[in-house]
C-alpha cells in the first residue's frame, strides 16, 4: 500500500516551518500515544502514532526533508537510512519534541554529565495568628527542618575511608533506556536513582545521603491586612533538590484565632452590642469597641434587637484594598434577670401602663397579633 504523504500525515503545508512540524507533531503523538488509546482503539492509534513519528523525523531533518521534497518517498527510501531514521535504534525526534514536556511533568531537568535533576519537594507550615496581628502586620521567627552537609562524609554520603563510585547500570548517567516494541523511553536508573553513583559503605552517620535533618530559624514578614486561609510563600526554603536541583519552596499558611469580641468578613468585622432595655427605650450614647480604640454611637429611642449601625472605616484594609473596610456593630436588648420583688413590682406597673396606651408603644407586637388573628380566621 502506498505511503501516505509526510505533510498530509501531520496536517502542514509543504511550506510549514519548522517550529509548525514539531508543533502539530506534539499535538498528534499526544493524542495518539499508547499510553491514552486502550481498547479496540489502540491498534489505529498506534499505527497512526507510528506514522507521525515517521513523518516527524524525516520532515524535521533538513537535508532528509530537502530530499523528501524533490523524489518523494523513494528519495527517503528506507534502505538508504542511516542511524537516525524512524526505524533505528535512536529516540531523538520524539525526545527533542517531548523532553521538555515529560521534564516538566516530573520537576525533572537534566544537570552536568546526563544526569537527572530534581526540584525539592515544597514544605507547608501553620501559622496562627491574632486578628490585631492580621489587622496591623508582624515579624516573626519560624523553626522550619533544614539539611546541611554531614560532618562525618562531608557531604559525599560515604564511610570515611572509602569513595562513591560510578553506577555500572546506567555509566554514570543517571538513566536508562527502556525499548516496548517500537517505543523508547528514557527512565531514572533504578539502580543509583538518578544519581550517577553508587555508595557501597554508606556513611553510618546520615546513612548515605550525605546530609542531615536540623532546625533552623526563619524570619518571616506578616503584612498588614492578611486574611485566615492566605499563603506566604518563602522561595528556597523547602526540602533540598536532588543531584543540585534546586530547592522547594515553603508556604506558610495563616489561621486566625478566634476573636472574642470581632467576626472578620473579608475587610468588614462585625460584633454584637448588647444595651439594656431602658437605653434601647430612651434612648442614649454608648460606647463600642474598635481595633484602633472606642467610638461612640448614638443609640435613637426605642431602637429594636436586630439593628444595625455602620462606621465606615473602621474595619481592616486588607493586603490589596486601598481603603479599610467598615465595622458593623449588630444591637441585642438585654432582658434584665433575677429581679426583686420591687423591681417585679415596678416593670408590672410599667406594662399595665404600656398596655393602656394601646399599640403604639409595641407596634411590632400589635402587628404580630393582628396577623395571627387573620392568620386563625
Amino acid at each position: 500500500m502506498a505511503k501516505r504523504d509526510y505533510y498530509e500525515t501531520l496536517g502542514v503545508p509543504k511550506n510549514a516551518s519548522d517550529e509548525e512540524i514539531k508543533k502539530s507533531y506534539r499535538k498528534l503523538a499526544m493524542k495518539y500515544h499508547p499510553d491514552r488509546n486502550q481498547g479496540d482503539s489502540a491498534k489505529a492509534a498506534e499505527e497512526k502514532f507510528k506514522d507521525a513519528k515517521e513523518a516527524y523525523e524525516m520532515l524535521s531533518d533538513p537535508q532528509k526533508r530537502a530530499a523528501y521534497d524533490q523524489y518523494g518517498h523513494a528519495g527517503v527510501d528506507p534502505n538508504m537510512r542511516g542511524p537516525g531514521g524512524p526505524g533505528a535504534e535512536g529516540f531523538g525526534g520524539f525526545a527533542e519534541a517531548f523532553g521538555d514536556i515529560f521534564g516538566d511533568m516530573f520537576g525533572q531537568q537534566r544537570g552536568r554529565g546526563g544526569r537527572q535533576v530534581y526540584r525539592g519537594g515544597d514544605l507547608s507550615y501553620a501559622m496562627e495568628i491574632t486578628l490585631e496581628e492580621a489587622a496591623r502586620g508582624k515579624d516573626a521567627q519560624i523553626r522550619i527542618p533544614s539539611w546541611e552537609n554531614c560532618d562525618t562524609c562531608h557531604g559525599t554520603g560515604a564511610k570515611p575511608g572509602t569513595q562513591v563510585k560510578t553506577c555500572g547500570t546506567c555509566n554514570g548517567s543517571g538513566s536508562v533506556q527502556m525499548r516496548q516494541g517500537f517505543f523508547s523511553v528514557q527512565q531514572t536508573c533504578p539502580t543509583c536513582r538518578g544519581n550517577g553513583k553508587v555508595i557501597p559503605e554508606p556513611c553510618t552517620a546520615c546513612h548515605g545521603q550525605g546530609k542531615l535533618k536540623k532546625q533552623k530559624t526563619l524570619e518571616v514578614k506578616i503584612p498588614a491586612g492578611i486574611d485566615g486561609g492566605m499563603r506566604i510563600r518563602s522561595t528556597g526554603n523547602g526540602e533540598p533538590g536532588t543531584n543540585g536541583g534546586p530547592a522547594g519552596d515553603l508556604y506558610i499558611e495563616i489561621r486566625l484565632k478566634k476573636h472574642e469580641i470581632f467576626e472578620r468578613d473579608g475587610d468588614d468585622l462585625h460584633c454584637s452590642v448588647p444595651i439594656s432595655m431602658i437605653t434601647a427605650a430612651l434612648g442614649g450614647e454608648i460606647d463600642v469597641p474598635t481595633l484602633s480604640g472606642k467610638a461612640a454611637i448614638d443609640i435613637p429611642e426605642g431602637t429594636q434587637t436586630g439593628k444595625q449601625f455602620r462606621l465606615r472605616g473602621k474595619g481592616i484594609k486588607g493586603v490589596r484594598s486601598s481603603y479599610p473596610g467598615d465595622l458593623y456593630c449588630h444591637i441585642l436588648v438585654e432582658t434584665p434577670v433575677k429581679l426583686s420583688e420591687h423591681q417585679r413590682k415596678l416593670l408590672r406597673e410599667l406594662e399595665d401602663s404600656l398596655k393602656k396606651g394601646g399599640g403604639k408603644h409595641s407596634p411590632t407586637g400589635d402587628s404580630w397579633t393582628d396577623r395571627l388573628k387573620s392568620f386563625f380566621s
